[in-house]
Parts: C-alpha cells; structure tokens; sequence
C-alpha cells in the first residue's frame, strides 16, 4: 500500500520501500511511478462518479529525483508539468536537500567531514569507480557525514558498526555506497561495493566482511527538505528508518 506523507494539487511525497525502482520499470514489477499513477487514478475515478464527468488521460507522475532500487525512504514528485519543472530547478540549484541514514562496516577515520570524490559510471556493468583525479566522464561526488553511534557485534568477523549521518550535496549514480566503501566503511548488506574496495589509486582487500546473502542494504532516505513549488514554503518531511541492522541502534529506544 502506497505510503503518502504529504499530498496537493502539485506535489505528493512518499514513502518508497526498498526494493521499487523509483522510476518506471522496464520489466512487470511494481515501480513507485506505476503505484502513484494508480492511486491518482482511483481517486480521479471516485471525483468523476461524484461529478458525473467522463475520463479523461492518466494522471501525470513527475519523477524528480531517485534512489536506488534496494534504498528505501522520502521521494517527491510532481502531479504537473510545471510543478514537475519547478522541482527539477530546485533539485539543480541546490535547493533540495536529502539526508541519509546508513549502517557502515567499521568506523569512519573522523566523527565528522565531507567526502570529495570523483567518480565514473560504468553503464555496462551498472557500477561507478572512484577515480585520482578528474578524467572524462567523471564526475565530482561530495557529501557530509557524522557518526552517530558506534556498536560492536560478536559475529565472527568480531566486527564494529556505525550508524552515521550524511549529507549528500551532489546526487552521481551509486554516489553514498561508493565513497563509503571507497573510503574504507562499506554499507553493511552492500554485496555490490563492499565485497571489494578498490579506486585507480589504490586496490586493497577488505578481508573478511560479514554481508550475509537475506541482509538488507542499511541506507535510508530519512529527511528531504525543499521550497514549494508553488508556494515557495519551506516544506521538510522525516520518516526514521527502521528494521535490519538499523534496529541494532535504535529498536530499544
């Protein structure tokens, strides 16, 4: 069932549960665009029943931004063509701000910094690399982190976790799973980028890390902030994650 956090004649903001492309998909599974289009449908079909008015075309669904399909958390998009452009502006201007929960395998050097990276996207292979220096195709990554707590869990990898806070101030394609494996603190549950941390400077073993196969990948979309499109209102939304290694920090609280 579609979770909606917010909703008006322009915008609707939701939940997406990981595992939903966030986009239309290209196969028969559920997308969040096909999920929204379907509940603006039904409730264009109830207005019409109480109006007496005939169909008209589909609902439009603006997709303004993305997660990951295995990330979950707060998306907006937009219900018309112009409020869908005004977003899109806001989103290039800076203006939109996407905060993240994660779950990282061991510490970060520093409780707190930014990232500065710059990354390559292999569309063939649907990875991006962290690269020395600015090459062609590459493209700057930088975010904010701060490290909330820290944990230590006696598996047998004997291993610490920390559930860190970031800030991501550019949005490249797998950007937050990349820098932090890059930088040597994996997401726990990332088979893609944490079974090997590698860039063009340097490629290291990560040893022994514990990425059991039911292990759900611990990156959250937990607060999304942005001027209205219509309004200009500041509108901040938050939802905390929950469920897999995030209930390790926050289940008996």
């Amino acid at each position: 069932m579609l979770s909606i956090l917010y909703e008006d004649r322009d915008i609707i903001v939701v939940e997406k549960p990981p595992g939903l492309d966030s986009q239309s998909s290209r196969s028969f599974a559920p997308d969040m665009v096909s999920e929204i289009r379907c509940y603006l449908t039904q409730k264009l079909a109830i207005h019409r029943l109480s109006t007496g008015r005939t169909a008209s075309e589909p609902p439009y669904v603006g997709v303004i931004h993305r997660l990951d399909k295995p990330v979950g958390g707060i998306m907006v998009y937009g219900k018309n063509q112009k409020s869908s452009a005004a977003l899109s502006a806001i989103l290039q201007e800076g203006k939109m701000k996407k905060f993240y929960r994660a779950v990282v395998c061991g510490k970060p050097v520093d409780n707190q910094g930014t990232y500065v990276d710059y990354l390559r996207q292999d569309r063939k292979n649907n990875r991006s690399h962290i690269v020395d220096k600015p090459v062609k195709d590459s493209k700057k990554g930088v975010l904010n982190y701060r490290v909330l707590e820290v944990i230590h869990k006696e598996t047998p990898e004997d291993k610490s976790y920390s559930l860190i806070d970031i800030e991501l101030l550019t949005g490249r394609h797998h950007q937050i799973r990349v820098q932090l494996a890059g930088h040597g603190t994996p997401l726990y549950g990332d088979s893609r980028y944490g079974a090997e941390i590698s860039t063009d400077r340097e490629k290291k073993g990560t040893g022994s890390l514990l990425f059991p196969a039911q292990a759900s990948l611990a990156l959250w979309a937990y607060r999304l902030e942005f001027p209205h499109p219509g309004s200009g209102k500041l509108c901040s939304f938050e939802r905390k994650p929950s469920g897999g290694a995030f209930d390790w920090f926050f289940k008996n609280r």
